[in-house]
């Protein structure tokens, strides 16, 4: 949503007024359907690059607007978080070798953005959902300070009236409570902008849904968040779950979420689409109305139709009707928003070119896909390939269930490749570009695949921090070798340039599977769990997982013998530290065991936004310790 003028409605009015601009624009778009308005046979290709923003740590860091500034592109501009920049490629006609070009500029806009954020210690990641994302980076404090990107949180937030709420299930668990939207920032895409005939738009969308399962499958680059392996495209799961504003009353009346795959075919316009839109969703953001759409069209202009657009940006359809203006032309398009950003910009190129292939050849191969295929099974299709990857089974046009890579390479490319040809795309371009997805297929190799190998690959005793930090590393130097992800090497736990690539955080060795006390309990509880469990340091737990104090096996000792022969009931409160002294996650290492030096402690417990989330103490730094000096030693 890169409209700059947007505004709250802040009494009925303004919100009524909102809403007659978006019903005239709804009306001027049908008299321009009507009367031929909108250009056709000419079909274009356009695409938006969202980007991660890391630091030497490997992890994201809020270097957007500085690295704008230094890079000077109106191409490029701020995205939701303060990690993430976009960048708007050139719209061109499809045909010829515009896959190539398309790459070209890609290759030079993201060469542009990589040298401005090189004085900032900033460096480009290319991935659905970045591996080192933490919890802190939820917060609004990584918001971009934009008066539209406030407003849009403060609206959806109070819509919900409750925190978001995000639990997904794969190999692992996730589960996030989050007070705003900043989840939605924890994840980038490559969005492919098809311009469509406005008489074949519904054919073509349908198409479009149909074709964004085996497309998904082949491009998931999303594997991991907090260092939970979940689905193999997470950010399906994580986007409907982290902008669902609805709230107790609408979950129960089954109201449908601001971010779908839809609920049945498209059938008679692009304005049966954006209708349903507004009718089921109410405005979040407004802007000043301008010139009524109706009058300028009836001036013989081209209206814009800005409230409708701005409407539309906050509904986040997988595949999106959009109206736009090129060139003075009045067009519309499909905007695919499900695939991931990288693993490189050749993979992106492909998966664009499989998905745009696709869908003008299977324009050719089926009249109707609305009833050669039940809608359930193009949503089941998609939901699969999110989970799954290349190990999905779909349903297809009426056949047997099959698995995702056979159907693929069977029949989906070569329908591809004609589909591409219908529209005289170079034939060394669609041989380059849908070969990526052939070897890709074959070999198994997506870019989740290549990480889930890599972090199970590297040494079982490395923390889940720390193979996130070694693998991100990897990816980022693969993907400024350029070379497609079915190449890339899984990393090797051997490899010394792995080895003290980062300076490890006490995320990375803190103990998180705690055992704790209540202030109230008996002594005698915490002396039994120090002694069962072998552990020489307890926290001290109270409501809602906050921090009271900290026992030590020293302290406990001192009191029962104090108290020994007492006949009064002694609680964990007569003997704990009630204010130990506290590190955040992402405090370094070397911090933490200067702090411990200082205070002549034994362990630090780790705190973020007040509540306790893991303690450090010096085993976990001699197990460290004992890393570096192997890796030290192989080194030599």
């Amino acid at each position: 949503m890169g409209q700059h003028d947007l505004r709250t409605p802040t009494v009925p009015e303004d919100q009524r007024r909102f809403v007659r601009a978006l019903l005239d624009d709804l009306v001027a778009l049908e008299r321009m359907l009507d009367g031929d308005l909108l250009e056709s046979g000419t079909p274009r290709l356009g695409a938006e690059q969202e980007l991660f923003l890391v630091g030497k740590n490997y992890e994201p860091i809020a270097a957007a607007l500085a690295t704008l500034e230094t890079a000077d592109e109106p191409r490029l501009t701020t995205e939701l978080g303060a990690f993430n920049l976009e960048a708007n490629l050139t719209p061109l006609e499809l045909h010829g070798d515009c896959l190539s070009r398309v790459h070209s500029e890609l290759d030079e806009l993201l060469s542009r953005v990589r040298s401005a954020a090189k004085p900032h210690d900033a460096r480009v990641a290319l991935c659905g959902i970045l591996p080192t994302l933490r919890h802190e980076h939820f917060e609004l404090d990584y918001m971009i300070p934009a008066e539209r990107y406030s407003q849009l949180n403060s609206r959806m937030v109070e819509a919900r009236g409750r925190r978001f709420q995000t639990f997904i299930k794969g190999l692992d668990e996730l589960q996030v409570t989050s007070g705003s939207v900043m989840l939605e920032a924890c994840n980038t895409s490559f969005q492919v902008h098809l311009q469509v005939d406005p008489g074949d738009f519904v054919r073509s969308y349908n198409i479009a849904q149909v074709a964004s399962a085996p497309v998904l499958a082949a491009a998931a680059n999303s594997p991991v968040m907090l260092g939970r392996r979940l689905w193999h495209e997470t950010r399906v799961a994580l986007l409907q779950q982290s902008l669902d504003t609805r709230n107790e009353v609408d979950t129960l009346r089954d109201s449908r979420r601001r971010v779908t795959f839809g609920s049945g075919w498209a059938k008679d316009s692009v304005l049966e689409l954006l209708r349903d839109d507004v009718a089921r969703f109410r405005a979040l953001v407004s802007i000043e109305p301008g010139p009524k759409a109706t009058e300028l069209l009836a001036a013989g202009e081209i209206p814009r139709l800005r409230s409708l657009c701005l409407h539309n940006g906050t509904v986040y359809r997988w595949n999106r009707p959009c109206y736009g203006v090129f060139e003075g032309r009045p067009h519309l398009r499909i905007e695919n928003r499900m695939l991931p950003a990288g693993p490189t910009p050749a993979d992106q190129i492909a998966n664009a070119a499989f998905f745009v292939g696709l869908v003008h050849g299977l324009a050719r191969e089926v009249e109707d896909v609305a009833s050669a295929m039940p809608f359930d099974h193009a949503k089941a299709n998609f939901i699969s390939a999110a989970r799954y990857g290349l190990q999905a089974r779909f349903r297809w046009l009426g056949e047997p269930a099959r698995g995702a890579d056979h159907l693929i390479l069977t029949r989906l490319i070569p329908c591809a490749r004609r589909g591409l040809d219908r529209l005289d795309v170079d034939a060394a371009d669609a041989e380059h570009y849908l070969g990526i997805i052939e070897d890709r297929v074959a070999s198994g190799r997506t870019g989740a695949q290549w990480l889930l190998d890599s972090m199970e690959a590297l040494e079982p005793s490395r923390r889940v921090e720390e193979r996130a930090r070694i693998t991100t590393r990897r990816m980022i130097e693969n993907q400024e070798e350029g070379l497609p992800v079915h190449e890339w090497k899984t990393c090797d736990p051997e490899d010394p340039a792995l080895h003290g690539c980062t300076t490890p955080t006490v995320a990375e060795v803190m103990s998180r599977d705690l055992f704790t006390v209540h202030p109230e309990d008996p002594l005698e509880l915490a002396a039994g769990i120090m002694d069962w469990k072998n552990i020489r340091h307890i926290p001290v737990e109270g409501p809602n997982g906050t921090l009271e104090g900290l026992l030590g096996h020293r302290s406990l000792l001192r009191t029962l013998f104090r108290e020994q022969g007492g006949r009064r009931s002694i609680s964990v409160r007569d003997a704990m530290q009630a204010a130990p002294i506290t590190v955040p996650p992402e405090t370094p290492c070397t911090d933490a065991i200067r702090l411990m030096r200082e205070h002549g402690v034994g362990c630090l417990p780790v705190v973020r936004a007040g509540q306790l989330v893991g303690i450090v103490s010096e085993r976990d730094f001699v197990r460290v310790s004992s890393r570096l000096l192997d890796s030290w030693l192989r080194e030599t």
